[in-house]
């Protein structure tokens, strides 16, 4: 499809390569045309030129082709853009009058008016680049002005595209003051576009600096519909998330035109919304139509955030618009200062005898527009003011006027640092020394053969300091360092309207970027003087995760609590992550803690009341023996083997004193011992019962005539090598498990998630059922002699309490297997334990009981007569 620019590219060739036409027909060329164009100019040996919006809007001339299509005719005169053209010429005399920067050049200026439109922008860039002579003759000096070495704007990003996207294709250096769009950032299409105002991208950073300082994670989006508007867009999408500050509640665009049905529209997705927080990109007269709906409407309690492009736009700040736009934070151009600039503005008048081209039209026109006063007879172009003539002695001074306000240089600065960067670069080219050039066979540029292309080489290395102290250089792709005032809408009590800097965000080749704020200037227009919350769902705390809700943005979530073992150290988490293995999350799971260790303590209750039991077991078997050794010579304790009655209450004592190794922290040795010491100390208490019992049918069977002979297979050290020997059968049991298989201290965590349960690993099941077996079979053994041996024939027969012993020991052993296996933990050592002492007592009992009560409590019957059955009958 033929566009625009491939049109205006066709005109550019023909107008430039005019000089180059065959000489088989003419010796010269010829412009088909002139662009009616507003300009300033001034003669110098290097020319600049520069786009500036002086007027605010054309006609559009008529399209029927019936006649010679007419020119557009700008009217709608505007001060600031007119400021900005005479600060280019005010710095053009500042570098003129500088005998350090470009000694021995006069730089001149072509200055055209673009009346905020493309096409009459466009023009004015192609007869920059080409000059408006009437006639070029070949092969001899050009006659007619120097041609433009490098230009000065657009201010429009739209402007700036169509227009680099030309002069880039020749390498004619473009410095803009106002385009933002980030597309221009792109070196291969606009290879050599310049800027000296951030791009769009860094506004779009630095605004979302400013949400997050605040915790802004849901806010609405409004953008103009042109290239400025969408490039916006596209990087807010791509830039805004969780990570980066939040998201998009919604993403408007303001329609071109008059319609009022769509800004309503707009206006009420943001009623509906519940986002607080609106940014603005757009320009002015987008922005004045948004607001007049939003007062119709009447829609508060919105902080709105606007772009440069409407952050000092004064047309707003009025007291019938602040109460919906008070308290705005804004993105603002860096402030600088120009000095001498106000003492050039009040040096201009009007030039009466040259209104032509090369005349001072705009000068004129200015000069009417300031005093509401017409000249005689009108320059061409301009629609007459009406009022009286001027004189063109008017005293500019005493009249109010924005013009003269250099107070808040903003624009300005930006085109006070393009020139003087193109001044710059200009500089270090004509500096060059021949043979160390930087140009093909190491030339040089030279002042009478400039090209542009040289230019572009050295302005992509200008770096130099301005006045006010602000570095100056363009990067790889031809942006400025960037920096921005932030701006604060100020609502005064007395109804007037402030618009102060309350901060800047600026990114520096070594800290990167950086926002800083003054929040004790901030005005915020709400009841609470508080920053407004904006959040789409409040954030979420350590010890939860975000949980996305299907089908709606990322900045609304869910807040999920991490589960048993996980924590999220962190606000707005995405995932919970896993305690390590000795540790688990805190109640609030924010934090890991190490596991709480569970083991029988001697702190514990259960476990000071089986220290003590055991250890009054252990007492109660030492009052025993000392009761025996007392009476050792009395008949209870002789007729009942007082030596195997010794072994096993020191045997018992034993048993007692084994069960505090399964009380306190497991440790290698302790669980490698309480089994031992268990396994044979019971084995040595039930073979001194074994014996024992043996040792009663021995004697009765000795009674009867004949049996005398069995005795001698009973004696002392018979019973001493049988109880032995039945030992060491256990201790080589149990030394063998232990070489094998050896109880070990084991972390637990299957029973607890929460704890780590300390514990004696058995190593071997089959070693310890081995030992348990072995206990149980001499059990059997002697609770099965000592049944039988029931009916003896005495008053004081042992081999009853043996038998009721026994009874009682199997009974508690058979009831601990299942219990031990069901128990977990420290409750299996207090199962074992409770067994032991159990066991324990009842053979304490059961044995010396009934003997200590006679020879304590009825000593009558300590005889030998009664023991034999015919003393005294209880």
């Amino acid at each position: 499809m033929w566009t625009f620019l491939d049109t205006s590219l066709l005109l550019f060739l023909m107008l430039y390569s005019s000089a180059v036409s065959s000489p088989l027909y003419s010796s010269s060329c010829r412009l088909w045309g002139q662009f009616h164009l507003n300009g300033m100019h001034k003669v110098g040996d290097v020319v600049l030129g520069g786009l500036f919006h002086i007027h605010f809007f054309s006609t559009h001339p008529d399209l029927s082709f019936t006649s010679e299509p007419q020119q557009s005719t700008c009217y709608g005169f505007d001060v600031i853009g007119f400021r900005l053209a005479q600060t280019m010429a005010f710095t053009i005399d500042e570098i003129n009058r500088n005998s350090n920067l470009l000694p021995n050049v006069t730089l001149g200026y072509s200055l055209y008016d673009n009346c905020v439109q493309l096409g009459v922008a466009f023009r004015a860039a192609l007869s920059l680049a080409s000059g408006q002579e009437e006639q070029v003759i070949l092969h001899q000096s050009c006659e007619g002005s120097t041609p433009v070495l490098g230009i000065v704007g657009d201010s429009s990003s739209t402007r700036s595209i169509a227009i680099s996207t030309v002069l880039g294709l020749y390498r004619v250096p473009m410095v803009s003051y106002f385009s933002t769009c980030s597309c221009l950032s792109d070196r291969q299409k606009f290879p050599s576009f310049f800027r000296t105002i951030p791009s769009d991208a860094f506004q779009v950073r630095a605004v979302i600096q400013i949400l997050k300082y605040f915790g802004w994670t849901w806010v609405g989006l409004l953008v103009s519909d042109n290239d400025y508007g969408l490039h916006v867009a596209r990087s807010f999408q791509s830039d805004l998330g969780p990570s980066s500050g939040g998201c998009l509640a919604y993403t408007e665009i303001l329609p071109r035109g008059d319609n009022p049905v769509e800004i309503q529209r707009i206006v009420d997705v943001m009623k509906k919304s519940t986002a607080r927080v609106v940014i603005v990109f757009a320009n002015q007269r987008h922005v004045i139509k948004l607001m007049e709906e939003v007062v119709r409407q009447n829609v508060t309690g919105l902080q709105w955030i606007a772009s440069e492009a409407w952050t000092a736009f004064a047309v707003l700040q009025t007291p019938r618009l602040m109460p919906y736009l008070g308290g705005t934070l804004g993105i603002a151009v860096r402030r600088g200062e120009i000095p001498g600039l106000r003492d050039f503005l009040l040096q201009i008048r009007p030039d009466l005898h040259h209104n032509n081209s090369y005349g001072n039209n705009m000068v004129n026109q200015f000069w009417e527009h300031t005093f509401q006063c017409r000249f005689a007879p009108t320059p061409p172009g301009w629609v007459e003011a009406g009022g009286a003539l001027c004189t063109g002695q008017e005293d500019l001074e005493n009249v109010e006027t924005e013009f003269l306000d250099v107070s808040n240089l903003r624009p300005e600065y930006n085109v006070y640092k393009a020139v003087y960067a193109l001044a710059y670069a200009l500089d270090n080219m004509l500096q060059c020394e021949p043979g160390r050039g930087p140009f093909s066979g190491n030339s040089c540029g030279n002042l009478q053969r400039l090209e542009p292309w040289q230019l572009v080489y050295y302005l992509d290395k200008v770096n130099f300091t301005t006045s006010f102290g602000d570095q100056m250089s363009f990067d790889v792709n031809g942006d400025v360092l960037p920096i921005y005032d932030i701006m604060n809408w100020l609502w005064l009590p007395d109804g007037r309207t402030k618009v102060q800097t309350v901060g800047e965000v600026k990114k520096s080749a070594f800290r990167g970027e950086e926002l800083t704020l003054d929040e004790d200037k901030i005005f915020w227009n709400f009841e609470s003087k508080e920053p407004p919350r904006s959040v789409c769902s409040e954030s979420c705390p350590p010890g939860t995760r975000i949980a996305r809700k299907k089908g709606e943005p990322e900045c609304c979530f869910d807040c999920i609590p991490c589960s048993d073992g996980m924590i999220s150290n962190k606000t707005d988490s995405m995932e919970c992550t896993s305690c390590p293995e000795d540790f688990w999350s805190s109640p609030q799971r924010d934090h890991c803690v190490p596991k709480k260790t569970e083991f029988l303590s001697y702190h514990e209750s259960l476990g000071i009341f089986l220290t003590t039991t055991s250890l009054l077991g252990t007492f109660i078997c030492a009052v025993v023996l000392g009761i025996f050794i007392y009476h050792r010579q009395t008949p209870v304790v002789r007729a009942n083997n007082s030596e195997l009655s010794f072994q096993l209450l020191l045997s018992l004592k034993l048993c007692f004193l084994c069960s505090l190794l399964f009380i306190g922290r497991p440790r290698p040795w302790t669980c490698q011992l309480r089994h031992a010491a268990f396994g044979i100390s019971f084995v040595l208490c039930v073979s001194c019962i074994l014996v024992k019992t043996i040792v009663v049918l021995a004697v009765f069977k000795a009674s009867k005539p004949g049996g005398e002979a069995s005795l001698k297979w009973f004696g002392a050290v018979q019973q001493r090598g049988t109880v032995f020997a039945l030992t060491c059968i256990q201790a080589a049991i149990c030394t063998a498990w232990i070489v094998t298989a050896s109880p070990a201290p084991h972390k637990n965590a299957h029973y607890h998630n929460d704890k780590i349960v300390y514990e004696c690993v058995v190593g071997s099941t089959f070693g310890f059922a081995v030992l348990l077996g072995y206990i149980g079979l001499l059990a059997i053994l002697s609770f099965l002699i000592a049944f039988l041996a029931r009916n003896l024939p005495d008053s004081f027969n042992e081999a009853k309490l043996i038998t009721f012993s026994m009874l009682i020991f199997c009974a508690v052993w058979v009831a601990f297997v299942p219990a031990y296996i069901s128990s977990p933990g420290k409750y299996a050592d207090a199962v074992e334990v409770f067994a032991i002492l159990a066991s324990s007592f009842g053979l304490l009992v059961a044995l010396f009981g009934p003997k200590c009560y006679i020879i304590l409590l009825r000593p009558e019957r300590n005889t030998k007569k009664a023991i034999m059955g015919r003393g005294i009958q209880s």
